[in-house]
């Protein structure tokens, strides 16, 4: 049920993560910039994901990378998708919780991730147990075009 990605999946991986951002996120993805996002994060240095797959093929994916600090090292969760229609089953929470209990495994830390602030990921993340953080604030300097 659960495999770990490798460069290869990607193509796999496409049409799950542009028809949800698409749909649900309203992103303007296309296949080279969902390829290129894709492609950046498992191939990093410490990329690391996993596939969610059953008999109807790919249900889902979680991917991110481990980062190193002084003194640990941690896993920054940067994408999860499950397939839209098959939202809402539990799937989801069962792919973060088997990702953390592998990066657990590989000594990770712990699990960093940055989150659309709205309800919908509030709730996701919460029954998780994850909470905010309380010593960082996410910075931004957007260039105008």
């Amino acid at each position: 049920m659960y495999r770990e990605m490798s460069l290869e999946d990607a193509e796999k991986v496409l049409p799950l993560y542009i028809d949800y951002y698409n749909t649900c996120e309203e992103g303007v993805w296309t296949w080279e910039t969902a390829g290129r996002r894709i492609r950046q994060v498992l191939g990093m240095d410490g990329g690391y994901g996993l596939l969610l797959e059953d008999e109807g093929g790919t249900a889902g994916f979680i991917m991110g990378y481990f980062k190193q600090y002084d003194d640990l090292t941690s896993f920054v969760l940067e994408e999860i998708v499950i397939e839209r229609t098959r939202q809402g089953r539990g799937l989801g929470s069962a792919l973060l919780k088997e990702t953390e209990s592998r990066v657990r495994g590989l000594d990770a830390a712990g699990v960093e991730l940055n989150s659309v602030n709205d309800d919908m990921h509030a709730h996701f993340y919460g029954k998780a147990g994850y909470g905010d953080a309380k010593n960082f604030v996410q910075k931004v300097k957007w260039f105008n075009a």
